[in-house]
């Protein structure tokens, strides 16, 4: 049985340089969690996250908070994603 989720989120709000993108791949790292996050042009940030399920949630949860010069007005799911990933990157802006 799989027991692994991938999500693809996009996160808006004060969220670009404040550190979101480091302290998101600390916090999945932490967490075990692969993927990947970059910023966006509008602002904001990007990420896919691999894992656990109750990890997934634990990480949703914290992106509504993240750093601490963060201000999160929206976390959104975008989708459920089938790639794989093998640990975890931050990706050049889009």
């Amino acid at each position: 049985m799989d027991t692994s989720r991938t999500v693809h989120v996009v996160i808006e709000g004060r969220v670009q340089g404040v550190g979101y993108r480091a302290w998101l791949e600390v916090t999945a790292q932490a967490l075990t969690l692969t993927g990947w996050v970059r910023n966006h042009r509008d602002g904001s940030v990007e990420t896919v996250l691999q894992g656990p399920p109750e990890k997934i949630s634990e990480m949703l949860c914290r992106c509504e908070v993240g750093p601490p010069a963060a201000c999160v007005s929206r976390v959104e799911v975008l989708g459920e994603e089938g790639d794989v990933y093998e640990g975890f990157e931050v990706r050049p802006s889009a």
